[in-house]
């Protein structure tokens, strides 16, 4: 079980995406869906291993993940998340068909990470974000 309280795993679980940034630096991110399975937040993209968003997240180990308004510390983990139907079942509950065609396959499932929360996570307040009409599963 991660260190996620059960609010921000609620809070997750209500979003239809984040923003996640690998590394240091304070560019962009990437806009990715995310589900919560067995009390811990996972990404995947569904471009595979190569994607590169995925490379700079294994790179670093670390970043920033943004959702509804805030932001968090966090760590990446890659090693040893592979194919898991616990994590196929909380993309087709969440997003439905579209999950079927952007993450469940096997090179976005080998493309897992978990999502924990860095030692230090700060969460930079809490305003509601307006819902764009923009996928909740772009790379």
């Amino acid at each position: 079980m991660s260190d996620w309280t059960a609010g921000e795993l609620s809070l997750f679980s209500e979003a239809r995406s984040l923003v996640l940034t690998a590394g240091d630096g304070g560019g962009p991110g990437v806009e990715i869906g995310m589900v919560v399975a067995g009390g811990e937040l996972y990404v995947r993209a569904y471009r595979g291993a190569g994607s590169r968003w995925f490379r700079a997240a294994r790179e670093h180990g670390h970043g920033r993940v943004r959702v509804d308004g805030g932001g968090f510390d966090v760590r990446f983990e890659t090693d040893g998340l592979g194919p898991s139907s616990e994590i196929d079942n909380a993309y087709r509950a969440k997003y439905g068909r579209v999950a079927h065609s952007l993450v469940l396959g096997v090179r976005a499932q080998e493309a897992t990470i978990r999502i924990e929360p860095a030692p230090s996570r700060a969460f930079d307040g809490r305003k509601r974000a307006g819902r764009g009409a923009q996928s909740p599963l772009r790379e």
